[in-house]
This record gives structure tokens, sequence and C-alpha cells, in this order.
């Protein structure tokens, strides 16, 4: 049975569905869920993510929260923690990396979040011998200061759409066609409870036919990490495409073999993102007493951790294939119109402690 026919069934049963709730079977259905059941990354997947581009990537992040780990007083013991961690790429290359700071890798033990039992594993293969340990949800951590990693992470949690009409926001939900008893699109007939999660200079000023985006889960995961920094001390490092202030737009997209798809054709057989609110999260983790760094572009931040620098090292003694492929992958990674300016970077960290690596206020 394919997700749709699952879907189909939900909604016999039960009516329209949220948005919210097809997302998430779309992507973690234990059976036909998109990420349950398939490594989606790199050139043979859907999409290639910045871990999988280069190793300077990685790197780069072990080096930041080494520096982060070194404004803690370097604690003797910390956890290094990585939401939605792929194949287990980024966490590799930034254990490597960590080694470079004396003390820092024994002092830090690797956890990641992953649902995933497909990708889980692709993990346990890449961290062999690493002593990590693996969770379903960032609660089980256990308690002590932390250095969280969400790369590409909160862009692929569930959302609630909103459309404004007749002046209320009523909410999109998935039906059938009664004719084709395909899946559609529908608004529930009174106001969405979740109007109350948009800005305030949103909800106002939106004219009729807007649409507007909230993800009750990311705000929840971002009040939890706020709320670990500030009784355990730590940080949070998180970057992914978005927009730094919150505002209207359609931004839900279905991505298969690296081009777009139909949303509703495709459940449980594409990737589906949007656009990360960054000022949402930012007004939850502030509202938590934490304090919001960011958002810079990716160019800038990876920029002012030395990634021209690593490049020139890595193609230093290369041969001619190589050093053309550290050039490439350095400027899709840095460089205005790849993503460098499309995805952003921002640090949640505890008051007093100091602004984190790359996260320093534009001059």
């Amino acid at each position: 049975m394919k997700l749709a026919t699952h879907l189909v069934r939900r909604i016999a049963a039960e009516g329209p569905l949220p948005l919210l709730d097809v997302m998430a079977d779309a992507l973690m259905h234990p059976d036909h869920g998109y990420y349950a059941t398939r490594d989606p990354f790199g050139r043979d997947g859907d999409f290639v993510t910045a871990p999988e581009i280069s190793q300077m990537f990685g790197e780069l992040i072990g080096l930041w929260a080494a520096v982060v780990w070194q404004n803690l007083g370097a604690p003797g013991t910390i956890h290094l923690v990585e939401l939605g961690p792929g194949r287990g790429t980024l966490m590799s290359d930034a254990l490597r990396a960590a080694r470079q700071m004396p003390g820092f890798r024994e002092s830090l033990t690797p956890h990641l979040v992953e649902m995933s039992p497909v990708l889980r594993a692709r993990q346990q293969q890449r961290l062999a011998g690493e002593a990590a340990v693996w969770h379903t949800d960032l609660a089980t951590v256990p308690d002590g200061p932390a250095i969280v990693i969400a790369n590409e992470f909160f862009d692929a949690l569930p959302i609630a759409q909103l459309v404004r009409d007749g002046g209320l926001w009523r909410e999109r939900r998935v039906a059938l066609d009664p004719d084709s008893g395909g899946l559609v699109w529908t608004l529930t007939p009174g106001p969405s409870p979740h109007a109350a999660l948009l800005a305030p200079d949103v909800a106002r000023a939106a004219p009729d036919d807007a649409v507007a985006e909230v993800s009750p889960p990311s705000l929840g995961v971002a009040r939890s990490i706020a709320d670990r920094v500030m009784a355990s001390g730590g940080a949070a490092l998180v970057i992914d495409y978005g927009h730094e202030a919150s505002a209207a737009g359609d931004s839900l997209q279905a991505v298969k073999d690296h081009a777009y798809a139909d949303v509703l054709g495709t459940l449980g057989e594409a990737d589906l993102t949007a656009h990360v609110d960054f000022a949402a999260l930012a007004r939850v983790v502030t509202e938590a007493g934490a304090v919001a760094h960011g958002p810079v572009d990716q160019g800038v931040f990876l920029r002012r951790l030395g990634i021209e620098a690593r490049a020139e090292r890595l193609m230093r003694d290369a041969d001619t294939a190589t050093r053309g492929d550290v050039r490439a992958a350095l400027r899709r990674l840095i460089e205005p119109g790849e993503m460098g300016t499309l995805f952003k970077v921002v640090a949640w960290t505890a008051p007093g402690d100091p602004v984190p690596p790359g996260l320093e206020p534009r001059s």
C-alpha cells in the first residue's frame, strides 16, 4: 500500500487532513514515509546537502564547535548533538576536525537525533568507532552542556498553511476529490487556531488570498533547545534556507530527482520542504531567555570561519581534477546565487556568553 492509499483511507475515515498531518506521514510514516524508507542524498538521490558537497563544510562546523567549547570554559564533558544528521557526513568531518583542538574530542560525546532506520544504519557505518549515541528525540540526550547542530533540519519539519479568506485565516487541508477520488486542497470552514502563531504584522496586514505558513513542530524544537541552553549551558547552530523576517508567502515544495515536483502527486516519493521563518524561531528562543545571533548568509559565515584558506590547503598538493572539484565545491557553498546567499546561519546561546564565531554583527 502506497502512502496515497493510506491517506485516502485516513481522509475517508477522519475527513480532510491538516497539512501538518499529511507532511508528517509523507516524510516519516514508518512504512511509506520518504525519509523512513530511503537514503535521498547525493547525485543518485533527490538532492545534495552542504556536507555532501565538500568535507570543508563539516570540518569548519567542527572547528566552530571547538571554539564554542572553549568559550564555555572547556567543560570536561559536553554533548555534540546533530539533528537530522543525514548520512553522518557532517558529524564525521566535524569529529575529525575536533581532534585539532587539544582536549575537545576527549571531552565530547557525539549524539545523533534520527528517526529514519535507513539513515541511522548509514550513520552507524560512517561513524563506526566514534562511540556515538543515537536518539529519536532531543529530549533523551542526557543533561549537561550541549552544542546542537541543525543543518537543513528545520526546513523539513511539518508546517500549517493559512489562507486569508474574507478577513479570516482559514487552514489548508487535504481532501478527496468527489469526482476522481484523488487528493485535492481545501480550506477549513472557520478560522484556524494556528493563526495565533503568525507574526502580528503578517496577521494584520496580509490581503485576502495571501498564504502564510507556521510550523508548530519547529517552534517546539527551538524552544526545547533554548530551554536546554538556559538550563545546562551550550549553544545551537542552525543552517537552513528561509527568510530573515516573518512574511506571507507559499514556500511549500516537493523535490524529486533534483527537480521540483507536484506536492500532492508525489507524497511519500519526494522530499517536502518549506522556508524556515528565522524570525519566528528567534521569538521563541528569546522568550525562553536565550540570545539569538544572526542570521548571516552562509557564504559570509563560512568565509569568516576560513573556508577559502582551507580550500587553498586542500588544493596545494592536489592533482588538476581534485583542484577543480575543490574550486567548484567552494563556489557552490559560498557564492551568491548558489548556497552562499540562499542559506542563512543563526546561533542561540545563553545570555553573557561570547558571540559564536562567524555570527559577529554586521558592521
